[in-house]
């Protein structure tokens, strides 16, 4: 089927905007090769590029080739990757690392199938590794992508659908030029991140803009159309800052499964249980004070999360928890290198800080006489 709107124009009129306002000083385009691409890619998966810019500069000081990726404990990638959010993420990125590290002897595959075999790969990330990196014919379909597609040629329905994600990768199929594909897939990212913006789209500067269906039709807001409304649910936990007379604070590692899946966090329990009660049946030890202190909301893509925070201090050393693998005691110095979820290494920041130093300290014990 051959485009009628835009024909052979599309790709050269965007390519010509690209040489003149493209972006080209972006941290990974300096070192475009497969692992830096493949790393920022992951990254910048429903994330700005202005967030993941410091994260992927830490990010490579540390890890600055794929087999020192492969060959650092998770821990030590959860801990750079703490608060960049979906945390899966960096699970995968590790566990595909080592994978390319242990099956393709640390060298990146260059075929589509192969990289798409690996986990939190998918058909448009291995498309952008492959044709940023190595120059490869490949469509890509991030959400950036998709926002463009969806306008200039006026496809209708939420890009979730898999009808309309099908249409939108005839799209990409089709346009998708011969030569310059790493800069034309580059231009199609950078139009979408900068021009056709979901809120208030730069349309005057478009170079798409005399042929955009959303544009000649005043339809810029309702292309495309947004994920069906639903009602966000809201849960509740009692999240343990428990301490040891020494004023470690106990943790505990998150299932491999889940938002926080392999991070550090404060234990949890129902919100209506009692503090005290916890304290005697999980660490052998009667509380000396329990203080609840202000709840704070987080709000995830499919949920908001409320937590409540009871802080607890153990009159005597506890005898029912013993460091291990999934929990252990650590001292304030010990957190800032750890893989914690943002508004976990916040509370801890509030309720540790060196102006909490006296609030850190059990209450002295009153001599009898």
């Amino acid at each position: 089927m051959k485009l009628a709107a835009f024909d052979d124009r599309f790709a050269p009129a965007l390519l010509d905007w690209f040489d003149r306002h493209g972006r080209k000083d972006l941290p990974w385009q300096q070192q475009p090769t497969p692992y830096w691409v493949w790393v920022s890619e992951i990254m910048l998966q429903q994330t700005q590029v202005a967030v993941v810019i410091p994260y992927f500069t830490r990010f490579m000081a540390r890890f600055p080739t794929l087999n020192d990726l492969a060959d650092a404990p998770l821990d030590a990638v959860l801990a750079l990757w703490s608060g960049l959010g979906y945390y899966a993420r960096a699970r995968h990125l590790h566990q595909a690392a080592r994978l390319i590290r242990d099956q393709h002897q640390g060298d990146f595959p260059n075929d589509r199938q192969t990289i798409e075999s690996l986990p939190g790969i998918g058909r448009s990330t291995a498309g952008a590794i492959l044709s940023l990196a190595l120059g490869q014919r490949h469509p890509i379909l991030d959400g950036n992508v998709r926002r463009v597609f969806a306008r200039c040629f006026g496809v209708e329905g939420w890009p979730g659908q898999a009808a309309v994600q099908a249409r939108l990768w005839e799209l990409a199929e089709e346009l998708i030029p011969v030569e310059r594909v790493g800069a034309y897939n580059q231009a199609l990212m950078d139009l979408g991140a900068t021009l056709c913006t979901r809120a208030r789209p730069g349309c005057d500067r478009c170079p798409l803009a005399e042929s955009c269906v959303a544009r000649r039709q005043g339809r810029q807001s309702e292309l495309p159309q947004a994920r069906p409304a639903k009602p966000v649910p809201r849960r509740e936990t009692l999240m343990i800052l428990a301490r040891d007379p020494r004023g470690a604070v106990l943790l505990e590692r998150c299932p491999p499964a889940g938002i926080w899946g392999g991070l550090w966090s404060l234990p949890q329990t129902a919100p209506d249980r009692d503090p005290a009660q916890w304290c005697r049946e999980r660490t052998g030890t009667e509380p000396l004070r329990v203080e609840m202190r202000p709840a704070r909301r987080h709000s995830f893509s499919h949920f908001t999360l409320t937590m409540r925070i009871a802080e607890i201090w153990a009159i005597a050393p506890p005898v029912g928890i013993a460091d291990g693998d999934s929990q252990r005691w650590f001292s304030p110095g010990e957190l800032a290198g750890l893989g914690l979820p943002a508004p976990i290494r916040s509370i801890l920041a509030d309720l540790t800080a060196p102006a909490n130093a006296d609030s850190n300290q059990p209450p002295a014990q009153e001599e009898t006489r």
